[in-house]
């Protein structure tokens, strides 16, 4: 499985985003995350998508941001509303492979076994 990230950009304070993780392969069978890295600080998770249609989300990002998976595109998406400098950062997606990690670790880099090349986005104030 390979993943392409995209949709990201430079926002004011408020605004919306929407970045696209589009996967060579059938999304449906994979937990699909998104992860983010600001500067000078480890990489954090932000929300994923698991295989059986359940979401999960950091408390930061929680009922801003919604995940989503479009299985026909083998896409995965992450809506990002009322954005705040907080959360400038180089986001990433990775990819959960069967055998699935167990679900304690969704918020674990280890679960992923298949990441993206990252797209930046830049909130102003």
């Amino acid at each position: 499985v390979q993943l392409q990230a995209s949709g990201g950009g430079m926002v004011q304070a408020g605004d919306s985003l929407r970045l696209s993780c589009a996967a060579s392969d059938r999304t449906f069978m994979l937990n699909m995350a998104w992860f983010r890295r600001a500067p000078g600080k480890e990489r954090e998770f932000v929300s994923v998508f698991r295989w059986n249609g359940n979401s999960i989300y950091a408390d930061s990002v929680k009922g801003r941001f919604t995940i989503s998976r479009d299985n026909a595109k083998n896409t995965v998406y992450l809506q990002m509303n009322s954005l705040k400098p907080d959360d400038t950062a180089v986001y990433y997606c990775a990819a959960d492979l069967p055998p699935y990690s167990i679900l304690s670790t969704y918020n674990s880099e280890t679960a992923y076994d298949v990441w993206g090349q990252g797209t930046q986005v830049t909130v102003s104030s």
